[in-house]
């Protein structure tokens, strides 16, 4: 099972480690689950983790490790395709990263504009707790 789990996600689960965010990364280190990311996801991932009400609780070390397993342990795409389907143009790119890593979910908190979409493709858009079921935790 291929999976993308959107960057909020990945900042929930830095920001309270027993949350279910925290339990979908535990299942990928668990390799319960392949993750698919991208340059351009790495790159979100360290700027929102310096934004002021996120670094206050959010350690620079702990944001940095989970950058260092995503490099080390996630599957990398490289050249993310054009798509200009979200509402919101800075969630487009997780979309490319749905269709060139042909994943078979992308896993959001995004009510407004990712979940609504429902599906991208062949990768259903799915929430949290959704995954989390699939996944049996």
């Amino acid at each position: 099972m291929i999976a993308i789990l959107d960057t909020n996600i990945l900042i929930s689960a830095l920001l309270d480690s027993r949350s279910l965010p925290a339990r979908l990364v535990d299942a990928w280190t668990e390799q319960r689950f392949t993750l698919l990311t991208s340059e351009e996801q790495i790159v979100e991932l360290k700027r929102v983790s310096c934004y002021p009400k996120i670094s206050a609780l959010i350690s620079a070390p702990r944001a940095g490790r989970l950058v260092r397993e995503l490099r080390a342990s996630a599957s990398l795409i490289g050249a993310l395709p054009d798509v200009d389907i979200c509402h919101d143009p800075n969630d487009n790119f997780l979309l490319a990263m749905a269709q060139q890593g042909n994943a078979n979910f992308l896993v959001t908190g995004d009510k407004a504009d990712l979940l609504g979409l429902e599906k991208f493709s062949a990768t259903k858009i799915i929430a949290v707790r959704q995954f989390a079921q699939i996944l049996a935790l």
